[in-house]
């Protein structure tokens, strides 16, 4: 019994002494870890963001010719990130009259002058929303020690809004040019001077595209099997390309499609996407249709904060579709009005006022356009886009004169009947709904009025669709079953009356 004891009691000190050498391992493990990831960025940033998610401006670099010690691109790279980082802590800085994040960018010197200007701000009950969009610097001086560098950024644009007591009191958008001189200190590029040279306000030098022998005879397209997730897993160039070909043999000349922002990775577009939306093109170019792309379907923030996600995006989409022998139009954003409440107006036309520059600049060739969901709204920013489209869901009984006080606003515009249609259904969830023949009767009314006002148009859709997301018209049942109906071919691919005027009264 005794040996016994002895045994239990060495096991014990043995088991005993292995977890303490554990322990001391393990805290000299996680002391040098810590030694060793005092210069980490994304440790030691404590405003927890990143710029890679939240802040992509243009920049632009000029040819390195600076003075001193030549600076190779990991030196520039470090330099191009803390920079912007700069700039990004400093708007969120300015947005919530806080300190956060501006130590990491700006030597104590430099944010002297910060803390000034945000304590002056606070005490006014003032806050700026503010972001830059395109940087152009140069590199003018590194020091030979590597421990000092010196920029010009010319031509940066920048937006601001400016609140006083939460009211909007000025919205500017300039360029400006900046001197910045950086000090290396513990891994950073820290800002120590960053002085405005010089500033004028920003002028879009995108001209109007006039194309008067546009002449769109469309349809708004989703496959049936798989709507609103058309570049999906089921993407099926078969499917597209049987469609397509019904649509042209209807007599139709053109097909508009969605890109949805989120579906397509946002800031960083995915190539997968690209891939297949390139091919929707081709198959169109093969049917001799032309297409018109709607951007960012599905997107509702338009905070200023996310601009440069969204041209990010934007610029990805334009610039590989922008050669296009298919393409016939950019539609910025498919009925961005509806946002108008949730998101304010200013808002949302602010930032449509923003991407149409963007999409101009990245192709001058291609009309632009916004879809508006109705005839009210269809006059903001008139003198900015090519094409005046609106959706028309409405009384018919009111379209002659909604089309006639609409061309006496936006004068000799292109005008677009973007998206109109009727649902065929009259079941359980809508037992006083409209029927089939209701329906064909309410295409051939609407095209008389086309061919009356000589509109183009793009009616809404080809196919009645089996299912519907709840994204798109939520859960109720009578909601979606309606949504469901308002195809020219039914569920079981069977022509609807209204197919006879798909494309004529």
């Amino acid at each position: 019994m005794v040996g016994l004891n002895k045994n239990i009691l060495r096991t014990i000190l043995i088991i005993s002494y292995i977890m303490v050498i554990a322990l001391i391992i393990s805290g000299v493990s996680a002391v040098f870890s810590y030694l060793n990831t005092g210069a980490d960025r994304s440790t030691m940033l404590h405003t927890e963001i990143q710029k890679e998610t939240h802040y992509l401006p243009q920049i632009h670099w000029a040819p390195l010719k600076n003075e001193g010690r030549p600076m190779d691109s990991e030196n520039l790279n470090a330099l191009q990130n803390d920079y912007l980082n700069a700039w990004y802590v400093k708007h969120i800085a300015y947005k919530t009259n806080s300190k956060t994040g501006l130590k990491d960018y700006y030597t104590d010197s430099a944010r002297k002058n910060l803390y000034d200007f945000i304590a002056l701000n606070k005490a006014e009950a003032i806050t700026i929303e503010a972001t830059t969009l395109t940087h152009n610097p140069r590199l003018e001086f590194f020091s030979e020690d590597g421990q000092m560098a010196v920029i010009t950024d010319r031509d940066v644009v920048e937006f601001k809004r400016i609140f006083k007591a939460n009211t909007l009191i000025l919205e500017t958008t300039e360029t400006a040019t900046y001197n910045i001189v950086f000090l290396l200190e513990d891994g950073f590029w820290r800002i120590r001077h960053l002085v405005k040279t010089a500033t004028q306000p920003y002028q879009n030098k995108a001209k109007t595209v006039r194309n008067d022998s546009l002449n769109i005879k469309g349809i708004n397209y989703y496959p049936q099997a798989h709507p609103w997730d058309m570049f999906g897993d089921d993407f099926s160039k078969e499917t597209i390309a049987k469609d397509f070909k019904i649509i042209k043999d209807a007599g139709l000349n053109s097909v508009r499609i969605f890109v949805q922002y989120e579906d397509f990775g946002k800031a960083n577009v995915k190539p997968e996407k690209l891939e297949k939306l390139i091919l929707t093109l081709d198959l169109a170019e093969a049917q001799q249709l032309k297409v018109m792309v709607t951007l960012f379907d599905f997107y509702g923030d338009y905070t200023v904060m996310d601009w440069t996600l969204t041209q990010h995006h934007a610029k990805q989409i334009v610039s590989a579709l922008k050669h296009h022998k298919a393409l016939v139009a950019w539609d910025i954003k498919n009925e961005p009005n509806l946002d108008f409440e949730s998101r304010g107006k200013a808002n949302v036309v602010a930032w449509l006022n923003h991407m149409i520059d963007l999409v101009k600049k990245t192709d001058s060739i291609h009309p632009v356009t916004i879809g508006w969901s109705n005839t009210k709204s269809a006059t903001i920013l008139k003198d900015k886009v090519d094409i005046v489209s609106f959706h028309y869901y409405e009384d018919l009984s009111h379209l002659d004169q909604a089309i006639i006080t609409l061309k006496d606003k936006i004068h000799d515009k292109p005008l677009v009947l973007q998206e109109f249609g009727l649902s065929s259904y009259s079941g359980l969830w809508n037992p006083f709904g409209s029927t089939k023949t209701n329906q064909a009767d309410y295409h051939k009314k609407i095209q008389e009025q086309i061919a009356t006002h000589q509109l183009q148009f793009m009616s809404w859709t080809l196919y009645d669709f089996t299912a519907i997301p709840t994204a798109v018209v939520g859960k109720l049942p009578w909601r979606r079953e309606t949504q469901k109906h308002f195809g020219f071919i039914n569920e079981n691919g069977t022509l609807k009356p209204s197919f006879t005027y798909i494309s004529k009264p």
